[in-house]
This record gives C-alpha cells, structure tokens and sequence, in this order.
C-alpha cells in the first residue's frame, strides 16, 4: 500500500464536498466548500481527515509523524481532475482536416468525404496492440501532468468487432498497468463505415447482434455510447443500440445534438443515459427533460472552439437545473487537446460559467458521468486520496490565467506521480 501523506497549509483546500449522492445542480455547482490554512490526511490511498491544518495537526499527531509531509503554502489543492469523454485510445492525426477546415470545408463534409472519424478508423485498424499502447500511455502521462487523475476511454476507431475490443484491451491494459485510473465506453456506433454507407441498418445490426455481446462477455466496457446526428445514425437507430446495450448492462451514454437539433437530448432522458454528450444545439425541452431524468450534461468547449461552432449554453443549462460536467472530448479530429484546465477556462469565457462551476464540473460531477462519484470527485473521508496541488494563490485563478499548466503535484491513490510539475516515472504504478 502506499505511503500516508498530510498536506498542510493550503492556502484554499477546495473540497467539493456535499456531492456524492447526487451530482450539484443549480446554486449547488457553486458551492465548493473552501477550507482556508486547509489540511488533508491520506493512509493506504484512502482519505482519512479534512480540515483545517490546525485542527488536523491536534487531532492525529502520531499518524502525521509517520507521513510524508506536503506544505502547500501559497497553494490550491482540488481533487484530482476528472475527464468524463475522451476518444484516448487511437492511431494517427488530421491536422490536415485542420488545415481544409480553415478553407471553409466543414467537420461533416470532410467526414462524407472519407475523411474525418474514418480516417482515424483506417489509421487504428493498421495500428498493432503495441502501437495504440504506447501513444495512448503517452496521453495518458500528459494528461497526469496536467492534473487529471481518471479518464473515460470511448472506442469507435474500430468499426469492426475485431478491431474494437483491440480498442477496449488496450484501455484496459492501460488501465491495468497505468497509475491512472480508464473508464472504458464501448462506441461501436460512432460512424458506419464508408463500405456500408448503402446500407447502414446492417450494420446496427452487427453492433447489437455481435459486438455488444463480445465487449459483455469480455467485461471490457461499463457504458455503451452512440454518434446520434444526421448521416450518421438516426435517433431509431441509436434508441435500438442504447436498449440493447442495457440488455447486456451497458449503461447508456450518447453523443447528442452536436451538429443540429436531432431529438438525442431528449432520447437520453427516455433510455436512462447516465448523460448526454455535446448538446450544442439541444433544445430546451430535451434540456427540461434531461434535468427531470438526472442525466448529465457533458459539454465539450473544446470541440466548439476547434470547430469555429456555436459553443453550447451551459449558463442556460444550468439555471435550468441540469448538472453540467466539462471534459477536452480530447480525440484528433475535432480536439486535439489533453488540458482540461483550458476547457475549464473555455467554460468561464465562451459558456457564461462561474469559477466555481467549472470546478464542480470537473471533479464531482464529472464523477457522476462516469459511475465513480462514491470514489473519487472530492476531498472527503473515505474517498480515494486523489489530488492535484496547483501553484496558484486561489481557484479563481485557475480559470483567469488561460493556455498554462498551473499543476504543481499530483497524488493519485495517495501515491505522489507528479512532483514540481515533473512525472516521477517511479511512481507510475498501479497503486492498489
């Protein structure tokens, strides 16, 4: 097991705290729950006090003599940051869509072109299991040094059973051998190959008839997604993926409402999504209804911003009452970013977010979005000791100074894997 470890001295320990029930809605994605001269013990990974470093050096005298000690004068400490939809696992890169698309080409012409998703198909099929590990680990340790601790890992870059669960075992190898902690969603459905264009039905057919059981059988996967959005598959379509994946006890997520108002918003609340992904151009209504069903709203600022589109209302969302999460979609097409700490300034100046709520969105509601909200998410007793130290005086400043890293030390199941913003290589092992 690892070591115990106290910080002391924060100058705002930033608990989130209140949450874990239920992800924060409303007023509630603003309540944060600050400690000033915070503390916090671990021992064997897990959080044993919360306080203030007064308070907590009274208390547990002994068990602070035998830890490692971590003065964060000066400093924040958060839970580790949580990034709830990413596409980590894949070959290749498009910054050649990149460059079309700044000549007026837009994402789905590229796509109907051959390019796009599956262009980044070909490059994962042709891509060996050593290969996608070795990149993907490469994104994974960037990731860390930024200050996340847990992703969520989407296949897609398949197409074919084959070629998706070697998706899937590559995340879970990762997921095995790596300090961080994957979240594995089967995407089978994330675009019909270029082949079966003609005849797509087909192959919804092939993902419920033969890949969903595969990835079941194998206990490769926890949720179960899908690309709702003209020319790719109709909300029919999606509706029979989603159901037949809960047969199998996939829960479902969707990639929703990205392009054009298409009805995902609203076919998320009526299959039980545990959320809804994209939402740019959701309606209010399937907005209303998501927010009844207590399905998440996972807003990817990102893709907005590398799309040059309409970014989604997360201000109107939210007064709504929907629980809103934020993650990089990170993914080389349409966000070829690892930051999440860009997408939460994103949030604050392209969605109308507070400080405050692109916080919550991206720790304990993320959390919620991915199952793991009695784990991780916050800073409270009994939760997994991951945490992230930034060298910032304040929260406020995480979102005010945008494009840096401002991560001085990770923790992740009370093991240090980031120090003084460097990977201890060390380190990096799968604490458990």
């Amino acid at each position: 097991m690892s070591e115990s470890i106290f910080i002391k001295h924060a100058a705002q320990l930033v608990t989130v705290s209140g949450h874990t029930e239920n992800p924060a809605k409303r007023d509630g994605m603003r309540e944060l729950n600050c400690i000033e001269d915070g503390a916090l013990l671990a021992t064997d990974g897990k959080i044993i006090a919360v306080g203030t470093t007064e308070g907590i050096q009274t208390e547990y005298k002994n068990e602070i003599n035998q830890a490692k000690q971590i003065n964060a004068s000066g400093k924040v400490v958060s839970p580790g940051l949580i990034d709830p939809h990413t596409h980590l696992v894949h070959a290749g890169t498009r910054e050649n869509e990149y460059a079309m698309r700044l000549k007026g080409k837009t994402y789905m012409d590229i796509m109907n072109q051959g390019g796009g998703i599956h262009a980044t198909t070909r490059a994962t099929q042709q891509a060996d299991v050593d290969q996608l590990y070795q990149e993907s680990k490469q994104r994974l340790d960037t990731f860390l040094v930024n200050g996340v601790t847990t992703v969520e890992a989407k296949s897609g870059y398949g197409l074919t059973t084959e070629h998706e669960i070697k998706q899937l075992e590559v995340s879970q190898h990762l997921n095995e051998n790596h300090v961080m902690d994957i979240v594995s969603t089967f995407m089978g459905a994330h675009a019909v190959p270029v082949e079966e264009k003609a005849n797509p039905d087909a192959f919804v057919d092939r993902v419920i008839s033969e890949m969903i059981p595969e990835v079941a059988k194998r206990k490769l996967a926890q949720f179960n997604d899908v690309f709702c959005e003209r020319g790719v598959f109709t909300p029919e379509q999606s509706r029979r993926i989603l159901e037949a994946g809960k047969e199998f006890g996939l829960i479902p997520k969707i990639h929703a409402d990205e392009i054009e108002p298409y009805g995902g918003a609203e076919l998320a609340a009526a299959v039980g999504a545990v959320s809804a992904d994209h939402l740019l151009k959701a309606s209010d209504e399937g907005i209303r209804q998501m927010a009844d069903q207590d399905v998440i709203g996972v807003l990817l600022p990102g893709t907005a911003f590398f799309l040059m589109a309409e970014f989604a209302q997360a201000r109107k969302m939210i007064d709504q009452g929907l629980a809103v999460a934020l993650s990089t979609d990170a993914n080389p097409g349409s966000s070829p970013t690892l930051s999440l700490q860009f997408i939460m300034n994103l949030g604050c100046l392209k969605m109308g977010m507070t400080p405050e709520e692109v916080i919550t969105a991206t720790t304990i509601n993320a959390a919620h979005a991915i199952g793991r909200a009695n784990q991780i998410g916050s800073l409270e007793i009994g939760k997994q000791a991951d945490i992230t130290i930034f060298d910032v005086p304040n929260y406020l400043t995480l979102s005010y100074q945008y494009g840096m890293n401002h991560v001085d030390t990770v923790i992740k199941c009370g093991q240090v894997v980031v120090e003084d913003g460097n990977l201890q290589t060390r380190a990096l092992k799968k604490v458990r």
